[in-house]
């Protein structure tokens, strides 16, 4: 049976680790024609080779749990890290080991439609990214993976909606921000409990900061090199990603849905730009363009060993493609960005991202996401057909201005305030397309937003082409001086601005249907205790063909 449903051949992987297209097929000699409807013909399902232990491999080696993403009518990737030790390595011995994983219709796996085998090599710390074809569309199944003799937890996934479906529902929650020393994580465990049928963050999974928390088990593991509030090594972000995920509400998350995974800044460093380290970095802190690739390489090798995404990396290369488009049925489009890999430097170079309007309404070379990116997405949005379009991005696309004891106006210059030319660009092609119900996601900002975006935000009576939802964070703190400093700062300079929360952690639960969106602005109720109730604390709906967002 090993050979059949081998997603590697035997022996280590290459240079480059493929997801992609074709591999999916696996266990399609077995499996036969299962994958069709009730009344098709089926083979023998698939089954797992017999348990036999292998040396090393003991209870507490899915310390991790497991994980699924980025479905398709009919696929989806399953994820999964052998690691019993996580957050020193691994603890694992420098050798490969065989994986099994089967996914089945129902969670007592009585109906298994596709198994295989994989090679967990210990040169990406010992994780597997299994690409699962042959999937029927739209609906629930259930996976799980064995090492040795170890059972891995069963987690829930759901494949996207078949292209040409017309109508149906989506629910989804959009979270992100989850700085594991400022508290706890109950927003996770109310997201499991929705059970939406995909979980979309939007970056910040992990913080790069030094050991530094009131509660006792929530300090950052140690860097190699200590005092720089920064991790430079593959092991630094190895075992901060074994830290993070080794929490029991993120866990419960992943068992919950499969995921649509984007990072932002702290994936790597705070307020990176393309291949430029923090602004206002000096002394050791401070990396030339050289040293920071090598950074950026190790960040994005740990981000990719730890995430159920489709994606292609070169092993000690400083770059990885994540941006990506996903379709459900006809409802949605899902376009999403990376605004960090490809941007330029913030204008202005200030230390803490703040600075005069100015510097962004002048910065003409300025981008976000590269040429190529840009190109990428105006040709999705001119092509769609989907009822509603979505950018999903890292950092609020809507102007916030404000001004500090009757100062000069100032900005955040590491939003899209920062790259106004390139704000315009995107949102006029927005408008210029004509594209179908258009709604902008972000998060980063550490507080929930509803925004109405129009091209030029100076001129507010011109229309509304689209509406914008920011998600408040999992548990990282709020930043912005205070909540009735932001209040009023909104209502003398940011008029688009419908609704804002900055006090409480949360995320913000979608559901979208042929005739609205409609978000809930989720909100809990402490970030001190591992549980605590969570609530809505407001509903927006849009309403197709309307833009611009309103309060249910």
């Amino acid at each position: 049976m090993r050979g059949e449903g081998s997603f590697a051949a035997a022996g280590r992987p290459g240079r480059r680790a493929v997801l992609a297209g074709g591999v999916g097929a696996l266990f399609a000699a077995a499996v036969g024609a299962c994958g069709g409807g009730s009344g098709s013909a089926r083979s023998a399902a698939p089954t797992m080779r017999a348990p036999t232990p292998v040396p090393g491999i003991r209870e507490g080696v899915f310390s991790l749990g497991v994980a699924s993403g980025d479905p398709l009518p009919d696929g989806v990737i399953l994820w999964t890290r052998l690691a019993p030790e996580p957050t020193a390595g691994g603890g694992l011995p420098a050798r490969d080991v065989e994986v099994d994983w089967q996914i089945a219709r129902d969670e007592r796996f009585a109906d298994v439609v596709r198994g295989g085998t994989q090679l967990a090599t210990a040169s990406f710390a010992h994780s597997v990214h299994v690409d699962v074809r042959g999937l029927e569309p739209g609906r629930d199944y259930f996976y799980r993976f064995r090492a040795g003799d170890v059972l891995s937890p069963v987690g829930r996934t759901r494949t996207a909606a078949a292209a040409g479906t017309a109508g149906g529902r989506l629910s989804f929650a959009l979270a992100s921000c989850q700085d594991f020393q400022n508290g706890y994580w109950p927003a996770f465990d109310a997201i499991a409990a929705d059970h939406p049928d995909l979980i979309l963050h939007v970056g910040d999974y992990i913080y790069e900061y030094d050991p530094d928390s009131r509660f006792a088990d929530r300090r950052h593991t140690t860097p190699e090199t200590p005092g720089l509030n920064q991790l430079r090594t593959l092991a630094d972000y190895r075992n901060r990603y074994g830290q993070y995920k080794s929490d029991p509400a993120l866990q419960a998350a992943h068992l919950a849905a499969p995921w649509v995974v984007a990072w932002d800044d702290h994936e790597a460093e705070n307020n990176y730009a393309g291949l430029v380290d923090e602004s206002g970095d000096t002394g050791e802190r401070h990396q030339d363009q050289a040293a920071f690739a090598r950074q950026r390489a190790a960040a994005y090798q740990a981000y990719y060993e730890h995430m159920p995404i489709r994606a292609q990396l070169d092993p000690g290369s400083s770059d990885l493609r994540i941006y990506r488009r996903l379709t459900f049925g006809d409802l949605l489009t899902l376009n999403v960005l990376d605004t960090r890999q490809y941007r330029t430097p913030l204008p202005g170079a200030p230390a803490d991202g703040i600075g005069a309007v100015s510097l962004g309404r002048d910065n003409t070379g300025g981008t976000m996401t590269g040429a190529q990116q840009e190109m990428w997405l105006v040709d999705g949005l001119r092509s769609s057909r989907s009822r509603w379009n979505v950018i999903a991005q890292q950092t609020m696309m809507a102007q916030l201005h404000g001004q500090l004891n009757a100062g000069e106006v100032l900005t955040n210059l590491d939003q899209a305030d920062g790259y106004l030319p390139y704000r315009r660009r995107i949102l006029s092609a927005v408008r210029d397309t004509g594209v179908s119900n258009p709604v902008v996601l972000a998060g980063d900002i550490h507080c929930a937003w509803v925004n109405d975006l129009r091209v030029d935000f100076d001129r507010p009576e011109t229309p509304v082409i689209a509406t914008e939802f920011v998600c408040t964070s999992i548990s990282s703190q709020f930043f912005l001086i205070s909540e009735d400093f932001v209040r009023e700062n909104n209502a003398r300079f940011n008029p688009h601005v419908r609704y804002f929360r900055g006090d409480r952690r949360g995320y913000t639960r979608v559901t979208v249907t042929d005739a609205e969106w409609r978000a809930d602005m989720r909100v809990v109720d402490t970030i001190d205790e591992r549980s605590a109730p969570t609530s809505t604390d407001q509903t927006w709906v849009v309403e197709a063909g309307t833009p611009g967002a309103r309060k249910a």
